[in-house]
């Protein structure tokens, strides 16, 4: 990766022999290994068996996960913030399992509306729970950066499963205890 580094910076017009830029094709190739890490990590090794029978019925929420993902459109970064709940049956997620997951999923090239669907499906399969509820609220420097150079545009996704979807007083619950 670290050749192709260096094709990209001599394409730009820059010198890869100066001081600066010398390490840099290889720094950026492990930066880029680091920030899409998620594609070489297994799940159930990140879970590791950290699923533990509960009598617990009421609402887990994990909320204000810092999340730093790649925009799959312009290989620009997306950070912010990301609040999970879910409705347990039977079963609890160890605390730092919630979110693990989300960087799981967040350190691959991603768009927002997916990875979103990501964290939700894969909080309901792995723990059985009768609702899950995901929300995103991220900052993209692609449309920071470049194009419309707005800088304090502010995207939310959510995705809310089983009861946080079904039930509107679970659903109400969940957004009134994540809000500001």
């Amino acid at each position: 990766m670290h050749e192709l580094y260096k094709q990209i910076l001599t394409a730009i017009g820059e010198d890869i022999h100066r001081e600066g830029l010398r390490d840099t094709p290889e720094r950026a190739a492990n930066a880029l290994r680091y920030l899409t890490k998620g594609y070489s990590e297994n799940l159930d090794e990140i879970i590791n068996d950290a699923l533990f029978e509960s009598d617990m019925s009421e609402m887990v929420i994990v909320k204000e996960i810092e999340m730093y993902s790649m925009c799959e459109h312009h290989l620009l970064p997306f950070l912010g913030k990301c609040h999970v709940g879910y409705l347990p049956n039977g079963r609890v997620l160890g605390l730092s399992k919630i979110a693990r997951i989300v960087d799981y999923f967040a350190r691959r090239l991603q768009i927002q509306e997916r990875l979103t669907s990501e964290i939700a499906d894969s909080i309901e399969s792995i723990t059985g729970a009768r609702g899950v509820a995901v929300v995103i609220e991220a900052k993209h420097l692609c449309m920071m950066m470049r194009g419309v150079e707005k800088q304090n545009s502010i995207m939310t996704t959510s995705i809310m499963l089983g009861e946080m979807r079904n039930n509107p007083c679970s659903r109400s619950e969940f957004l009134r205890l994540i809000g500001p």
